[in-house]
């Protein structure tokens, strides 16, 4: 008890200090008090002890920032407190902190949000004071001014509007700066797992844009600023964008097909990251229905909000395929031949490099991928072309395990037949498994999100 009635004298002679910042520097000695009731304590103590011992220096050293010991040394105990000298008066005047409170409420009107945080940006003499006080006094269970600054504004925020404070994954952040008089609002983007099926062969997967301009427009790309007037993600997130009101959203897919390629079956799992929106408490239901209406080329299924580490688990799924080929040839070939090839690729192992037609933006790397079967479903001899199903590991380049890329894949069906074929057409007809995506699943969604005052 002494260590602190000596350390608390020796801050009081540095200059009027209000209660709040008084009791900071004391913080992580007791739980259950703010720092206001612990630094009036103190001082009421002080004051106790001032007069018993008649201590009139201390009385006097008090008397700026208490009542009772302005009233013992002949002041007026109805006079407002001096200004701290640390804080400037943030601390003093509960309205201080209530109008940093109602900025941030202002700064995030017409969104909504169920979870807060806040953050502060303190002025560098701050971090100075602090730590020539800290020294010069030997103090050592302070918190700094701004974890104090963020949980009781964070308090008054919460109480003002009935959200609730997230130190993990908030939906606003808020960061007070206070050499600057101003708040900066962070909105987190919120996640969505789903399936998607793709009905088109012309589009890719994700925004593509033009090689010549890099996005900015020019003649080749007709002043689009993409190589392709749509793609898997826009088909999606025009709806999602509108839907939730938001600045954009990204799709991010577990693997990908090709621009040709169909996806069937139950779809491709995919995540998408909708940034910054203005409304969340959507009707996952009728924004599937939205989406699914708006395009005959993209469906969605299973729709979920998740959180944030969806995203990462998505990307990086290892999962086994199945495609549908229709494979074409010139010259003719033997039936027996390729059933028999058909049969020796069969759960086999391929070695390939990284195919020519992606070398430009994969690394030349040879991978080792697994097939588990081919099925051979009809052959076409008049017009030369046969189908077949293949159910491989996922990663493996299944055109190229037909062509054989220039020897690049090995083996493939083109070597073992002795003839070239070519992949004509190409479905994903089932991705298999996913995500557990109920290990990221966040909590219902309310139906009432918006911003209420109370």
């Amino acid at each position: 008890m002494n260590n602190i009635i000596d350390t608390a004298r020796r801050i009081l002679k540095e200059g009027p200090i209000c209660d709040s910042c008084l009791g900071r520097q004391f913080a992580k000695l007791s739980t259950g008090l703010s720092n206001s009731q612990r630094g009036n304590s103190i001082k009421l103590v002080l004051s106790m002890q001032a007069t018993a011992n008649n201590d009139t220096e201390l009385q006097t050293d008090l008397a700026p920032t208490l009542p009772q010991a302005r009233k013992l040394t002949g002041g007026d105990q109805q006079a407002a407190d001096e200004e701290c000298w640390f804080c400037r008066g943030l601390f003093q005047d509960g309205s201080n902190l209530k109008s940093w409170a109602e900025k941030c409420i202002s700064s995030i009107e017409g969104h909504e949000f169920d979870t807060l945080l806040v953050g502060t940006k303190v002025p560098p003499i701050f971090a100075e004071k602090e730590e020539v006080l800290w020294a010069e006094c030997g103090i050592a269970h302070a918190e700094p001014v701004k974890s104090e600054l963020n949980r009781e504004v964070g308090k008054l925020i919460s109480m003002m509007t009935g959200k609730t404070v997230d130190f993990k994954r908030p939906d606003v952040v808020f960061t007070i700066d206070l050499a600057e008089e101003k708040v900066e609002v962070q909105v987190n983007s919120l996640f969505i797992y789903g399936r998607y099926n793709k009905h088109s062969r012309e589009i890719p997967q994700t925004r593509w844009p033009c090689k010549e301009c890099q996005g900015k427009g020019c003649d080749r790309c007709d002043n689009t600023g993409k190589m392709y007037s749509s793609s898997v993600e826009e088909e999606i997130n025009r709806k999602v964008i509108e839907t939730f009101k938001a600045d954009d959203a990204i799709l991010h897919g577990a693997g990908r097909e090709d621009i040709d390629a169909l996806m069937l079956g139950t779809g491709r799992p995919f995540v998408m990251e909708v940034m910054h929106p203005r409304v969340r408490s959507v009707d996952l239901k009728q924004l599937r229905d939205s989406v699914n209406s708006s395009s005959d080329k993209v469906k969605v299924s299973e729709l979920a909000y998740v959180q944030k580490s969806a995203v990462e688990e998505v990307k990086a799924m290892k999962v086994n395929k199945q495609y549908r080929l229709k494979v074409i040839y010139n010259e003719d070939i033997s039936i027996e031949t390729l059933k028999s090839s058909i049969v020796t690729l069969s759960n086999s192992e391929i070695f390939q490099r990284t195919p020519e037609r992606v070398s430009h933006r994969r690394a030349d790397l040879e991978r080792k991928r697994k097939v588990y079967e081919i099925d051979l479903e009809k052959v076409n001899e008049d017009e030369k072309y046969f189908l077949m199903t293949v159910r491989c590991e996922g990663g493996l380049y299944v055109k190229e395990l037909v062509s054989g890329d220039n020897g690049r894949t090995k083996p493939s069906l083109t070597e073992l037949v002795g003839k070239q074929l070519k992949v004509q057409e190409l479905d994903v007809i089932n991705v298999e498994g996913g995500i557990s995506w109920q290990d990221h699943m966040v909590k219902e969604k309310r139906q009432d999100t918006s911003l209420q005052r109370h």
